[in-house]
């Protein structure tokens, strides 16, 4: 509002401004500041809308690379993010929807590539943001980031492109990750060392001690404290007064030359003799002194030191105050230094592999350099001469490597393993066993190329694939066993026979004699394996006559028509006929004009009161199938009386009459049936054209038509052959018939491999004969009658080709003559007079070949070994010196142990005669050293071996094995090597203690013996007569399983296995038969009529049905009890002037569905009509259908699946499982198929199924392969193993896997012989007390074992001229060194500790994946502490190492000592140290109270707190200090005895004073002491407090239930609870 008030007074200016300019200043002020708003109104207005850009598509265009066009959408959007329409963003600001891109095509592939930088430093996360970052203590370490670039580069120059090119293929990699600072880790030492020796034994000395870093400081910790102590020693005053002066030699000078302008300035000045003879000879010193070699340039020259004399503050002192009697050498020859030089780099020798693969690794290239200048007088050492890079083969016309890959023999025959009760070969026969089995076949591998699939189906390329060594071939290796199925044979099984057929011609198209053939038959219900050639005969004929191929067959009787047309009497029946053949088949009626016609039977109808007959039964059974001698066959039926007669009617016949009897079967027991014998094999037919020819692997047709023939003879049953026209002729089966010859198939073996190469061995001794061999494989065997496979598949032969050996050898020449310091040099020494004293001398070598032939010296550096030496430093002796002859030969050793062997040297010349010289303690000139023992002592070295079974040799037949073939037990051996030593407890070769060098002992794998059980007994008869029912068979244990044998199945308690399978009974096969009913006998008899209630019976009897009828009785139990006819029933024999009815018929069938509306009738006819005024009775009865009693229902019922059945033959493999049906009754009975079948019920369900059963495979190994190469070439723990593989795990019951695939036995033990360095010896400076001086070492042959805690024993360096000299697979020999005596009060370094173990950073035992760091260090030695301001400071070195360890340290604490214990920090591997702890978790060390316990009756705390003793208790101030001790009242406590003690007499009294009790007064004191002697409160202290608490609470509680006034319920709530009233009686305890 302000404002505004001020711009409306502006507005006004006109009225009271004086200058109008100011007037129109404020007006165009107005009219842009309108303009502005505007203006910002609608800048307002367009910036809630933006254009939004879409993600760029795919790169589109016709070609590849540049040129390409991807577009994106564009549209205009509000800033809260919905559509609108463009026209409210502004036009200039649309971004480009369209640009020009680069295709990238799959090629690109190879030329761009993400170029990808190292991972930063792991910076931490909270640095980016330092306002959260907190200081807290780090347990784990700190959260970090670290970076790294990712550019899409051109591969050929590097030259970064898009991203979205290399993206195109592969992802871009991630550009950070996170990573783990660990936590600050603080410099961690161990223990110091005990103290050391005094520094000097009279007076005051320094003793010092130190300690070694074992962690260095890590990310930031606290750096490393001093590693050395000092103290002062002090021992009693030195008798003499001590030197304070030291003679210090200096380093050496660099080598240098002689000028021979010097030489000859000082030649002229003193007039020398020798420099005289060098200038003379000035023109071949060069050559005198060089070698003649162009690789060496050796050069003579000269080094000098100083000698100066030091104070013990280590200040410079004149030398003369340095007293001794002789001073240090200052010159001495040298070799000048000259490095190493190497010609230029030769170009690439070719790519060692001639071929392109994108598979196969790649070959290398190298280039060399030789030697121009060897390195001499400690120049540089040569670099290598050899550089190698992997490298493909380049160009156009590089062709394909060769591929290699597995080839497969052919499989072997199936075998399949005996059964459980065929494992024992006494009881089975293996070779007809069938089902599930195995077949094998080898691999091997050979070179493929590009026509390989075209010459699979052709012999001649089939023969070219030689095999080649295994390991060319890579991937996984073809299986080698694999399931196969033997097809278990048919056995053919054959229907019952049928019943004889009435005698017929033997061909009815051509009836010839009177002779002929009763036949009958059976068929074939299983077709066999193999045709029906295999099956028993299905024909048997007996001889007869009158035969005839048609007759009339009766179809049914006609009614009794009495004669002459009366109603009674005698009569007959006309029977009705029809023509059949001897099959029983109705025929034209024509072709039995010939057959004898049936002729009317004789019956007759009971006139009223004649005595009433039954009819005829129908015809029993024959008794005898045929008849014989002894047999007869006979059938009878028989007929009742139905009603006597009246007297003077027609009586009845008697007993006899009432059966009749007839012979049946009467053709004689002479049956006769063609018998075959088994076809023959095939015989081919030359006269048949190729019917059906298959082609064998090699292409070529080899099957043809052949042709089989059998043996047919006629056999009399149970007689044996007899002629052939006893057996009917036209039934003879064929003898003869054609066949299909199986293939041909040739064995095929590949070509032989190429010869392995020669072993060749350029040891110098070593003349064996190696060889070579080469083998072939057969690939397919021979069968059915195909070419045999080759004899010879391995051959051998010596190796003829010449060794070919880069034997090389080094060749020294004479050393040259000493060369001495110029003299100008060392003139001013003693001696100089003399041309004597230590010099150099140098030597020429050469390389040589094994014939002494001079060859370029780069052979030897390649072949031959470190280079000989080429200087060394010699001695001229001068006048005084003690000359001697070189050291004799060691004498020969004779006797037994202990004896000793000596050598000798001799004075020369004027040394004879010298003094010194004659003293044989310090130049001795005899040398002696024990001989060699021949007694040796054997030790056992390790364990026993695995037990190994003798090596057959094995042919190579690849494809040929069998499995189980391979030996797996049996008689082996166990080895144990033995070392021999000799006297000196050194390692010799084991053959010196024992010929065989090993100790054998026999052991026994035990043989794997399977689960053996019996054969099955026979099947059990089906459990059910009439339907499905189950039969059993079992097994019994006839031996358990042990040693890994294939285990038992499950057994029952009785040691046996059962096998239940589904059987079907026909309901028919045992019926019930019933003879007739007897004559009715009454019961009552009245002898008049005879007549009345009676009773009749028959006899029942179960018998086994057959097709000739039932014929022979068995066990009652067989039949079905329910379906048991009647054998007795109550009967009314008619009287003679009663009706007589027939028997009555069967009862109709009940309609089905039952209902009970429905009927079921029966039905009798009158067979003599009644007297007048009687009528006879119903002749139709009825009765209703009731379910499940007289009507049924029948449906088909299907059991469940049996078990998979397989042959008797089969193990396992396929097989058939079945399962039932059954016909059922609406009550559930089991009944016969017929009543389901009568009803047509409908049956969908399959009876039989596949299965398969799973083959027992027994676990099965490759061969054990050759024993391995000796794990160590020497030594004491070397081993020989050899391994196979598993190929068939074991399945089901089959015999398990043993699973050893590795064996090992010790190799011979061989000592090992090695150069090796002794100690350096000590820092010596010859001739001065301090300085820089040498120390020396030597270098020996040693025998070791092999061990690494085998130091080494000295052994003559015989024994290691085959090695190299080299120490630890360094060639550079180093036996001095340069070395520092520190002069006394120096202050120094010591030499470099042992490296540190190696720690991983880890947090909880976990590695953080830092990896391990060690580290040594130097520490500091003060002589003279007041020298301590010159002393260095200390040193520490680390380095990366693997395979570290993770450490824990913690603090341990040690018993109190009073107020003191010791506390110390320990790593978890036991080592105490300092600093690895945490200083916050430091136990306390000192527990006395501060300030003191000055208080009366306190005493100091383990907690070093002050408390009270025991009788007082404490009075702390605000400060929770104590303050005083107060005495504790002490509650006299009376006996029981006292009776007038209450708590009145009770008193309190002064603990401190004693008082008496009087006479009878026996009470208790004790004090009431709430704190411990810790100086906290005691446990009863808080009971009696939580005591008080709860009686408070409880009383507060109680007295607010008794105030409380009940509140009065709500008028509007139903409260149907009544209140609670508290009654009061005037009890003073409410």
């Amino acid at each position: 509002m302000r404002l505004r008030r001020k711009s409306t007074a502006s507005f006004r200016c006109p009225k009271n401004c004086v200058a109008s300019a100011q007037c129109i200043g404020v007006m165009l002020t107005l009219v842009f500041g309108i303009w502005n708003v505007q203006a910002e109104a609608e800048e307002e207005f367009q910036s809630v809308y933006v254009w939004k850009p879409g993600a760029w598509g795919r790169c589109m265009g016709e070609e590849c690379g540049l040129g390409g066009v991807q577009t994106r959408s564009v549209w205009c959007a509000h800033v809260e993010g919905w559509t609108t329409l463009p026209t409210n963003c502004k036009p200039a600001e649309r971004p480009e929807n369209q640009q020009n891109c680069f295709k990238v095509c799959d090629w690109h592939k190879d030329l761009y590539d993400w170029q990808v930088s190292e991972w930063s430093e792991c910076s931490p996360v909270a640095s980016r943001n330092p306002s959260s970052r907190q200081i807290s203590e780090c347990l784990k370490g700190e959260e970090g980031i670290q970076s790294r670039d990712a550019t899409c580069i051109e591969k050929r120059n590097g030259a970064a492109v898009e991203d979205v090119i290399c993206d195109y293929f592969e992802t871009k990699p991630r550009l950070e990750q996170a990573c783990l600072i660990p936590c600050p880790q603080n410099c961690v030492v161990m223990e110091f060392t005990p103290w050391s020796e005094c520094t000097k034994s009279c007076g005051v000395g320094l003793q010092h001690r130190i300690r070694q870093i074992l962690v260095p400081p890590l990310y930031g910790g606290e750096p490393c404290p001093n590693l050395t102590e000092f103290r002062t020693c002090t021992f009693n005053s030195c008798d003499t007064e001590e030197s304070m002066y030291s003679l210090r030699v200096g380093p050496w000078s660099a080598c240098s030359l002689p000028h021979s302008r010097q030489i000859r300035q000082v030649g002229k000045r003193m007039r020398d003799p020798e420099a005289r003879e060098l200038m003379k000879k000035k023109r071949n010193r060069n050559r005198q002194i060089r070698q003649d070699s162009k690789y060496f340039d050796i050069q003579i020259g000269y080094q000098t030191r100083q000698v100066t004399c030091t104070h013990r503050n280590g200040k410079p002192a004149a030398l003369s105050l340095c007293t001794q009697e002789k001073l240090p050498i200052t010159f001495q020859s040298c070799t000048v230094p000259k490095d190493c030089q190497s010609s230029e780099w030769s170009e690439w020798s070719p790519c060692s592999k001639t071929c392109y693969s994108a598979t196969s690794p790649k070959g290398f290239r190298t280039r060399t350099s030789s030697i121009k200048q060897f390195p001499v007088g400690g120049g540089n050492e040569c670099p290598s001469l050899e550089e190698r890079e992997p490298c493909t083969p380049q160009g156009e016309g590089v062709p394909p490597c060769a591929i290699y890959s597995w080839m497969t023999t052919e499989w072997s025959e199936c075998r399949v393993d005996s059964l459980l009760s065929q494992q024992d070969r006494r009881r089975g026969n293996q070779t007809a066993l069938c089902g599930g089995g195995i077949q094998t076949r080898e691999y091997y591998c050979v070179q493929a190329n590009e026509n390989l699939l075209s010459y699979l189906n052709k012999l001649k390329e089939k023969e070219a694939s030689k095999p080649v060594v295994n390991k060319l071939c890579i991937g996984p290796t073809p299986n080698t066993t694999q399931l196969c199925q033997i097809s278990c044979p048919i056995e053919c099984e054959v229907s019952f026979w049928t019943a004889w057929r009435p005698c017929i011609y033997e061909s009815c198209d051509d009836p010839q004699g009177k002779k002929g053939f009763k036949l009958r038959k059976r068929q074939i219900a299983n077709e066999p394996t193999g045709g029906t050639g295999n099956c028993p005969h299905l024909i048997e004929a007996i001889p007869c006559d009158d035969p005839s191929c048609y007759s009339w067959q009766v179809a049914r009787l006609g009614e009794c028509s009495p004669d002459n047309d009366s109603e009674c009497g005698p009569g007959i029946q006309t029977p009705d006929v029809q023509c059949v053949n001897s099959n029983r088949e109705i025929v034209d009626r024509n072709l039995c004009r010939e057959a004898i016609y049936p002729v009317p039977v004789s019956c007759e109808v009971p006139c009223p009161r004649d005595c009433v007959l039954s009819k005829w039964s129908e015809w029993s059974s024959c008794s005898y199938t045929c008849s014989g001698k002894t047999t007869e066959g006979k059938q009878m039926r028989a007929r009742s009386i139905l009603a006597y007669a009246d007297d003077g009617a027609a009586q009845c016949p008697n007993s006899s009459a009432l059966q009749e009897v007839r012979s049946c079967n009467e053709h004689p027991c002479t049956v006769y049936h063609w018998q075959t014998g088994p076809w023959g094999p095939c015989i081919e037919d030359l006269s048949v054209a190729t019917l059906n020819s298959s082609t064998s692997w090699s292409g070529e047709a080899t099957c043809a038509v052949g042709m089989q023939t059998r043996k047919v003879i006629c056999v009399r049953v149970n007689v044996g052959q007899v002629g052939p026209k006893k057996c009917p002729e036209s039934l003879r089966p064929d003898t003869v018939r054609p066949c299909l010859l199986p293939c041909r198939k040739d064995c095929i073996v590949t070509s032989y491999s190429h010869w392995t190469p020669c072993r060749l061995s350029c040891k110098e001794g070593d003349n064996t004969i190696t060889k070579q061999s080469r083998h072939r494989v057969i690939i397919q065997l021979p069968s059915n009658g195909g070419h045999d496979c080759p004899d010879t598949l391995f051959e051998e032969k010596d190796c003829e080709s010449p060794r070919v050996c880069s034997n090389y050898r080094w060749k020294t020449h004479k050393w040259r003559r000493c060369q001495l310091v110029p003299w100008y040099v060392r003139q001013d020494s003693p001696g100089a007079h003399e041309t004597c004293g230590p010099g150099l001398q140098t030597r020429a070598i050469s390389c040589r070949k094994q014939d002494g032939g001079q060859v370029d010296i780069n052979n030897c550096l390649k072949w031959a070994g470190t280079m000989p030496l080429l200087t060394q430093h010699c001695q001229l002796p001068c006048q005084d010196d003690c000359q001697f002859t070189n050291w004799s030969k060691f004498s020969s050793c004779s006797g037994d142990c202990g004896t000793v062997q000596t050598r000798r040297r001799t004075l020369v010349g004027k040394s004879k005669k010298r003094e010194k010289c004659r003293n044989t303690q310090q130049f001795p000139l005899i040398e002696t050293q024990f001989c060699p023992c021949d007694k040796y002592t054997a030790q056992p070295i390790g364990n026993l071996s695995d037990c190994i079974l003798p090596e057959g040799k094995m042919e190579i037949m690849l494809g040929m094995k069998i499995q189980g073939d391979i030996k797996e037990c049996g008689q082996g051996y166990r080895y144990q090597s033995v070392a021999c030593r000799d006297q000196n407890n050194r390692l010799v070769e084991s053959e010196r203690c024992n010929r065989h060098a090993y100790i054998e002992e026999a052991c026994i794998i035990p043989c794997p013996s399977d689960c053996k059980l019996s054969e099955w007994s026979n099947w059990s008869r089906c459990s059910k007569s009439c339907g499905s029912g189950v039969k059993v068979r079992s097994k019994w244990l006839r031996e358990k399983p042990y040693n890994g044998g294939r285990p038992c199945p499950k057994l029952d308690h009785t040691n046996q296995v059962y096998e239940v399978v589904p059987c079907h009974s026909d309901c028919s096969q045992y019926v019930w038969i019933a003879e007739p009913w007897s004559v009715c006998k009454v019961s009552n008899v009245d002898l008049k009529d005879n007549c009345g209630e009676g009773v009749q019976t028959r006899k029942v009897r179960c018998m086994q049905n057959t097709m000739d009828g039932p014929i022979e009785p068995v066990e009652d139990y067989l039949c079905d009890p329910e379906e048991m006819p009647l054998g007795s029933r109550q009967c009314k024999l008619p009287c003679p002037a009663d009706c007589v009815m027939s028997e009555w018929t069967s009862w109709s069938r009940c309609p089905l569905p039952c209902n009970s509306s429905s009927v079921q009738e029966r039905s009798a006819l009158p067979l003599r009509q009644p007297g007048e005024g009687k009528p006879c009775p119903v002749e139709t009865e009825t009765k209703p259908c009731n379910l499940n009693k007289n009507c049924f229902h029948y449906v088909y019922n299907v059991t469940d699946w049996s078990t998979c059945q397989l042959s008797d033959k089969a193990v396992c493999g396929n097989g058939i499982k079945t399962r039932m049906l059954d016909c059922v009754r609406s009550d559930g009975k089991s009944v016969d198929l017929k009543f389901c079948k009568e009803l047509g019920l409908e049956k969908s369900w399959q009876m039989n199924a596949s299965c398969a059963v799973e083959c027992p495979v027994n676990c099965q190994f490759s061969d054990w392969s050759s024993w391995s190469d000796c794990s160590r070439s020497c030594g004491l723990s070397g081993l020989m193993t050899r391994k196979r593989t598993l190929i068939q795990p074991f399945q089901g019951d089959g015999r398990p896997c043993i699973m050893q695939l590795e064996q090992s036995k010790p190799c011979l033990i061989k000592p090992c012989y090695r150069w090796q360095y002794s100690e350096w010896g000590p820092c010596k400076v010859e001739d001065a007390q301090c300085g820089d001086g040498m120390r020396f070492r030597n270098i020996s042959c040693v025998v070791v074992d092999g061990s690494s805690e085998d130091p080494g024993k000295v052994v003559d360096e015989e024994l290691c001229a085959d090695l190299e000299p080299a120490v630890n697979g360094d060639k550079r020999i180093v036996l001095q060194a340069a070395c520092t005596v520190p002069c006394p009060g120096d202050c120094y370094l010591t030499e470099w500790s042992v490296w540190s173990s190696c720690q991983l950073t880890c947090v909880n035992n976990e590695d953080l994946g830092f990896g391990g760091v060690q580290v040594r260090t130097k520490a500091v030695i003060i002589q003279a502490m007041e020298n301590e301001h010159l002393c260095p400071e200390q040193a520490l070195e680390t380095r990366s190492c693997a395979g570290g360890y993770c450490y824990e340290y913690i603090w341990l604490a040690g018993a109190w000592t009073g107020s003191y214990r010791e506390v110390w920090c320990q790593r978890s591997d036991g080592i105490n140290v300092t600093g690895g702890c945490s200083a916050v978790n430091q136990p306390y060390a000192d527990r006395s109270c501060n300030p003191p316990c000055t208080k009366p009756y306190t005493y100091c705390t383990e907690s070093a707190v002050c408390a009270c003793e025991e009788g007082y208790t404490e009075v702390v101030t605000s400060d929770n200090f104590l303050d005083q001790c107060t005495m504790i009242p002490v509650l006299e406590i009376p006996s029981v005895e006292e009776k007038k003690a209450d708590v009145k007499t009770s008193r309190a009294i002064n603990p401190t004073q004693t008082f008496d009790n009087k006479e009878g007064h026996s009470g208790q004191t004790w004090f009431l002491q709430p704190f411990g002697a810790d100086g906290k409160l005691k446990t009863w202290v808080y009971g009696v407090a939580a005591g008080g608490f709860v009686l408070i609470i409880f009383i507060v509680s109680m007295i607010y239930l008794a105030c409380k006034k009940p509140k009065k319920p709500q008028r509007k709530q139903n409260n149907k609870l009544k209140p609670l009233t508290l009654a009061y009686d005037g009890d003073a305890d409410m």
